[in-house]
């Protein structure tokens, strides 16, 4: 957004330190803020024309119990500033032994307690339209530059490079998402007229499709210079065993069904609104992500 000339307000828990850790030459105006407290929210929504809900609650704690209030904050922000809402989208919402393919009609079920709250997420934003506008934007698993807590990063890919860990399931696809192709993706779709757009618009980014589960490990192996890179299976079965302790075990058991079962993102909505969707070559994405 601030390479495209928007004038962005940053609402962060702690300015100094958003600031020191930013390293593009031109900076968002930081603003000091609690996204439970509403009135931060509102304040820093003044005069603006859409809000990116892109927050969590520190090191993702009591996220059952306070991802609601802090979309309902934004909703409130929203409706006083005529803003419309961007929400970032998973694929947790849905089912993958139901919907091998999702596109706007596919019905959500989620399977697990994130899939549930992102569910009930998204009927806010719809029953609060069209007073509230909004944008959600679903996408694959993350990776590139910045995305640390991702599966690319922490598993795949994790620095320093000495083997690659594959949670993926042999010939089972999966859906990927590079970082700066859902950015400017979400930044066109922002630029068109508004009546382009539905009062609550859920779209499907297509990413890059690994149809085998292969595609992803060649990637690296290519990216790195090292084709003789080792190979490691995810413990999904010392997963399975831990997850009744609670903790990462159960976290990561819950998404597993996303591992097991193929699910593609059907960008036809997308593709219908820009024509062209922003798609950079697998192999200059990796290499982008691995230098990050």
């Amino acid at each position: 957004m601030l390479a495209r000339g928007w004038h962005v307000t940053a609402l962060v828990r702690d300015p100094s330190r958003a600031a020191a850790a930013w390293s593009a030459p031109v900076a968002p105006g930081w603003q000091a803020g609690d996204a439970m407290n509403r009135a931060d929210v509102v304040r820093a929504a003044e005069r603006t024309s859409v809000i990116v809900h892109a927050v969590n609650p520190p090191g993702y704690r009591g996220w059952d119990r306070l991802v609601l209030p802090m979309l309902d904050n934004t909703l409130a922000a929203a409706q006083e500033a005529g803003a419309r809402i961007v929400l970032p989208g998973t694929i947790y919402n849905y089912d993958p032994t139901l919907a091998p393919v999702i596109d706007e009609t596919t019905t959500q079920h989620p399977r697990g307690r994130k899939g549930a709250i992102r569910v009930e997420m998204e009927k806010r934003l719809a029953e609060a339209a069209p007073e509230v506008r909004s944008l959600v934007v679903r996408a694959g698993d993350f990776f590139g530059p910045g995305a640390g807590q991702s599966w690319f990063a922490q598993a795949l890919a994790k620095p320093p490079l000495t083997r690659i860990v594959n949670p993926a399931t042999r010939d089972v696809g999966h859906a990927w998402a590079y970082l700066p192709d859902l950015a400017e993706t979400i930044i066109h779709l922002l630029e068109l007229p508004a009546d382009r757009l539905l009062p609550c618009e859920r779209l499907q980014f297509p990413g890059h499709y690994d149809a085998d589960g292969r595609a992803m490990v060649a990637a690296v192996r290519r990216a790195s210079g090292r084709t003789d890179l080792p190979e490691r299976r995810f413990p999904w079965a010392l997963m399975r065993a831990l997850a009744p302790f609670g903790g990462f075990p159960r976290e990561v058991m819950e998404v597993r069904p996303f591992w097991a079962h193929a699910m593609r993102l059907d960008g036809s909505r997308l593709m219908e609104l820009l024509g062209d969707v922003p798609c950079t070559s697998l192999d200059t994405a990796v290499v982008d992500a691995l230098r990050t």
